[in-house]
Parts: structure tokens; sequence; C-alpha cells
């Protein structure tokens, strides 16, 4: 059904606006990462939009809100109420930059795809062409006053990703699940850098790499099978990266984040005054506990052990470590329970999400060492160091070098190739 509707919406604004889009590919996001599992949006309308059920006729300038209620979609404005039932598509008039959707303010061109997820979580899908996605994508991957190289670089490797997971049964979202995207912007360097590499992607033997990419390396690049397992790709190799900042970073994690001993359970909001002493983490923490099917409202009380094995890969970063939790669980009728959980002697990769991808940003880890029930993890890099460091590929350009070499230098033995001579090549 997806694709059918991908399908009449790519029929829809091809064929009735086709200007210079005919020849281009259409892609399609989920809106997450602004949006969070929200049961109510505000939806607005900038320019005349065309929807393909006859009950949605929505005005430009008026502010709609959007809820969902039971399965049902509930729209309220200008002075109406209407519900239904179902998926609801709204399509520009005319396809450009003069007819955007707003939702909670930010604006996206192109058609939106409403859907429902588990009857209560309101999910917009954004289907836009691809070069105008890459200029929702480019300035919020990469700082928009960077080199124009840089920003060039970063197009193809964008471009290059979202065409390998096109006709896929999973669609991308906005988050960096993916590739960031925050919608329409106008911002003319970025929007430079996409015009200027138009349709040029990054090709092995003739088809599009998967153009992965990173903030920071560390100063050594990864190879992919490390990451990912599989094969390994002769364009993902370890190297020294002598253009990254390496950019080093730390955190610290109290062993004891709510004392036990001073609790107490005489006042009336007790739980409520409980406050770990490290928040951010622990956030993150609960939400991980929550992913493994503890219920109802937790509390951390203690790390006793975190800690990381001696082993390394080929460059350098730490591969197994061990952690255990202790929380409190409040369930039904207010009962509170002691729980606990621990990984051990686990690949790195269970761990880091427990923490906090930008607490703890990479496995290129210097030192783990706990001093008087203070864990402080110092490290270098952010990200996986899989293909172009971003911070790296500025720096080549910074000391004059084209978005080319940086490609060369990060995907070597890649050709840069236009989309359609890729399509024929297959």
């Amino acid at each position: 059904m997806k694709k059918i509707t991908v399908f009449i919406l790519w029929f829809i604004i091809t064929f009735a606006f086709p200007v210079i889009y005919s020849a281009e590919e259409m892609v399609s996001v989920k809106l997450v990462n602004y949006l969070g599992d929200s049961s109510s949006i505000e939806l607005e309308l900038k320019g005349d939009y065309l929807s393909l059920s006859p009950m949605l006729h929505l005005q430009e300038g008026v502010v709609y809100q959007l809820s969902a209620d039971s399965g049902n979609f509930v729209l309220t404005g200008d002075d109406e109420t209407t519900i239904f039932h179902g998926d609801f598509v709204l399509y520009p008039k005319q396809y450009n930059s003069e007819h955007l959707i707003l939702i909670n303010d930010r604006p996206y061109m192109g058609a939106m795809e409403f859907t429902l997820e588990e009857d209560h979580i309101i999910r917009p899908i954004n289907h836009l062409y691809l070069e105008d996605y890459l200029k929702g994508v480019v300035p919020f991957e990469v700082y928009p006053s960077w080199e124009m190289e840089t920003l060039k670089a970063q197009s193809l490797a964008a471009r290059t990703y979202a065409i390998t997971h096109l006709n896929q049964d999973r669609i991308m979202n906005d988050t960096v699940q993916f590739q960031v995207y925050g919608g329409f912007v106008n911002m003319v360097k970025t929007n430079q850098a996409v015009e200027q590499t138009k349709g040029q992607i990054i090709t092995y033997n003739g088809r599009p790499i998967g153009a992965f990419y990173s903030a920071s390396n560390g100063g050594i690049t990864e190879n992919n099978a490390n990451v990912w397992g599989g094969s390994e790709l002769n364009y993902f190799p370890i190297k020294e990266d002598p253009y990254d900042p390496v950019l080093p970073w730390e955190f610290s994690l109290h062993q004891i984040q709510i004392d036990l001993s001073e609790i107490d359970w005489n006042v009336e909001d007790a739980w409520d005054q409980l406050k770990e002493r490290d928040e951010t983490i622990t956030a993150n923490i609960k939400r991980w506990l929550k992913r493994q099917g503890v219920y109802g409202d937790i509390k951390i009380l203690s790390i006793p052990q975190f800690e990381m094995t001696e082993d390394r890969n080929e460059s350098g970063r730490a591969l197994h470590g061990s952690i255990s939790v202790v929380y409190l669980q409040r369930i039904f009728d207010g009962l509170i329970l002691l729980g606990s959980k621990t990984l051990e002697d686990v690949p790195l990769s269970h761990i880091r999400p427990m923490i906090g991808g930008t607490i703890f940003k990479s496995y290129l880890i210097d030192s783990l060492q706990e001093e008087k029930g203070v864990y402080v993890m110092k490290g270098r890099g952010f990200g996986h160091g899989v293909g172009m460091s971003q911070w790296g590929a500025n720096g080549m350009a910074e000391q004059g070098k084209s978005y080319r070499e940086i490609i060369e230098f990060y995907y070597p033995g890649t050709i840069i190739t236009n989309i359609n001579q890729a399509k024929e090549s297959e």
C-alpha cells in the first residue's frame, strides 16, 4: 500500500508539474526528530494544497490542530471540526518553494502523508524530490558556514546514502538513524553545494556505495566489518587521518546515584524527591530499561559495575565491557520493587546506547577509570568512524582540497558518477 501511495504522488507531481523534476527520484521521510511520539500537531498551509480525500478542504493561512483519537483523525480549525478515519495526503497545487506545509511551525516542501501509529501517534511522511530533500539534509549534517568543497562532499555522501535507501520496505526517518533532515531551509551556501553537484553519486564497480560518514573518526578511519559485520569493503580501509581534528571527549558517572540510607519514606512525596546525580545519563538508562521490559516509574540507585576489557580491534577501538544497574521500580498501587540488570563482557555496542551516543561518543576509548566512586571515560572522535569524517573533510577543504579529492581520500577506489549513468550500468 505504501508503494502505491508513493507512486500516486510521484505521478501527480511529475505529470502535473513536470518542469525540471521529471527525471528526479522521489524520497519519502518519516518525521520523527522534531515531533517525537505526539498525538497532536499544528498544521498550516502556505499556497494551495489538494487532497486525495473529498472530505478535506484546508485553507491557506489557517492554523489547524490535528489530533489522534481512538484510531481517528480529528482536524480542528477555521471554526470547523472534522473527524475521519484512515491515512490522508496533502499535495501542492504547484511543486515549488512557494507551496509549503508547516508542521509545528517547521516548513516542508512537497506532499505530506499523515498516518497513525498505535492508533494515537501522528506520523507524517514527507514525499519530495531528492535534490530538495538534500537541501534539508546538508545544513543539518554539517555547519552551513563550512568550506564550499566540504558542503559539496557532504552533498555527494548524503545523495548516495539516500539513493541506496530508496525502494526499501523501511522508510527513512529524519533522525541520525538515517540522515538528519530539517525540512525546507533557504540557506544559500548549502543550496549551492547541492545544486552544483546535482545528480552526482559515489560508485564502486558502477554501483552506489553505502556512503557512511560520521562527525569525527578521532584520527583513524574504521572498516565497515568491524562496526556492522559482513564482508570488508575495500573503500572503507583502516588508515590514519591527518585531517581529522581528533575531538577528545570525556564523561563522568557516579556509582551511587541515590543513597537509599538517606531516603525518608515517611515524607508524602518521598518518591518524587528522589533525584539521580547524573540525570542526563540516567534518563538514557531508564529508556533502555523500558525497552528491556521494565515498566512503571523508575529511579536509578547505582551503577556498581562499569568497566571495559583490554581487547582492541585493528583500528585501536575498544570491543567489550560490562555494566550493571540497580534501580527502584514503582508499579500499580504504589508498589515499589528493587531490581537490577547486568551486561557482562558484551560488545560495547550494547552498552553505548544505555549511556547515550552523544555522551559515549565513540569506541576509540583512551581510558575508563573509577576513583572515589566516580567513573571517568575519555576518548576521541564522534561516531562510528567509517567513511568520511565531516570535520576531516572540512580540514581538507581548508587546505585547498577539492570535493573530489575529499571523496577519493575517504572512499578510495570509488568513482563519482551521475545517477542516470549508474542506473544504465545496472
